[in-house]
């Protein structure tokens, strides 16, 4: 997490030597490091979506030191390489990372490939057939893992590059999948809508820095519902119109015309419903607008003497809605 204080951050690399904790659905880890220079080996804690021994991690972050556990590398930023010794390596195939290889088969492909195993793997993957009891199932099962495995680096990267923590970033991936650099490159503000934690600003900060104008369509029907969540955190369940669009030009720094095509994008999207309330045309998000709805239906139904509970039914001329148990 961003530290409190706004600290520069510091840099730490080493070679993972023991996953003392990783959970694999929001990437939260706890890894001891083996850092150039440090007598004992290094804690760091952070996140990434996978990790194991033997693997090369770069990060950036904070030194705390903790009550309990003493000193630490608290990391914003992780980055996880492939090794680049041959225990190193040995050990990383052999941790069951890439499907298809364990300690016995990364023995011998350590032996018979060296150093340069990864790039027969990703570049000549038949001549894997040439190790004892690797047949064409095995091989294709151990170009699949590569794959995986390169492609999760890959977005990592690509995240980081523009400005995601790794945290997030895991929440990215674990959302979109192998999709993740398609999806936040093609609309990162869907970001603000499938992701719990990933507000707008934080998807308009991406967009920024990937390219997207200021007064992009794509900003722009993001900004609407982000003003009306501006509106629902003051009681507010919608916006007059002209307020909505006059909140919006106030909070994008955009030109009405725009924000007033957006809204009507966003209209025909369903994504926010127009209504009137006292003669004045309105605009509501989809979820509170329906919310509205049905607390206003179960009001109208106690007061006509309907109880809402299952097999309960109002006691007829009970004007302090009594209820009693139905046939």
């Amino acid at each position: 997490m961003p530290d409190p204080q706004n600290k520069p951050l510091d840099h730490l690399s080493g070679l993972v030597e023991r996953v003392t904790f990783h959970n694999p659905e929001n990437g939260f880890c706890v890894l001891r490091l083996k850092v150039k220079g440090e007598r004992e080996l290094v804690t760091l804690i952070g996140h990434t979506p996978t990790v194991t021994p033997g693997e090369y991690t770069s990060a950036s972050g904070n030194w705390v030191t903790d009550r309990d556990h003493g000193r630490q590398f608290r990391a914003v930023f992780v980055k996880v390489s492939p090794p680049n010794t041959l225990t190193g390596i040995e050990r990383y195939l052999g941790s069951g990372m890439v499907k298809g290889i364990g300690p016995v088969y990364a023995g011998r492909l350590v032996k018979a490939f060296g150093a340069g195993v990864f790039d027969v793997i990703e570049r000549s993957p038949e001549r894997l057939r040439d190790i004892d009891g690797i047949g064409e199932k095995r091989a294709k099962k151990i170009t699949s893992g590569w794959a995986d495995q390169k492609i999760i680096r890959e977005i990592m990267v690509f995240l980081h590059a523009h400005g995601v923590s790794t945290s997030r970033a895991v929440r990215i991936f674990k959302t979109y999948g192998q999709d993740a650099i398609a999806v936040v490159s093609e609309n990162p503000y869907r970001l603000a809508s499938d992701i719990r934690g990933i507000g707008f600003l934080s998807a308009d900060t991406i967009a920024q820095k990937i390219g997207i104008a200021r007064d992009s369509p794509l900003r722009a029907q993001a900004g609407v519902s982000y003003a009306l969540a501006e509106a629902a955190s003051q009681g507010h369940c919608g916006l007059p119109y002209a307020e909505l669009v006059a909140l919006a030009v106030k909070l994008l720094e955009i030109p009405s015309t725009v924000i007033e095509e957006a809204i009507g994008q966003e209209i025909a999207a369903e994504v926010v419903i127009p209504d009137t309330v006292d003669g004045k045309p309105c605009v509501f998000l989809a979820t509170l607008y329906q919310a509205e709805r049905s607390i206003a239906a179960q009001v109208a139904r106690l007061r006509q003497g309907f109880s809402t509970v299952v097999g309960v039914r109002g006691g007829q001329g009970n004007p302090l809605g009594r209820t009693e148990v139905g046939d």
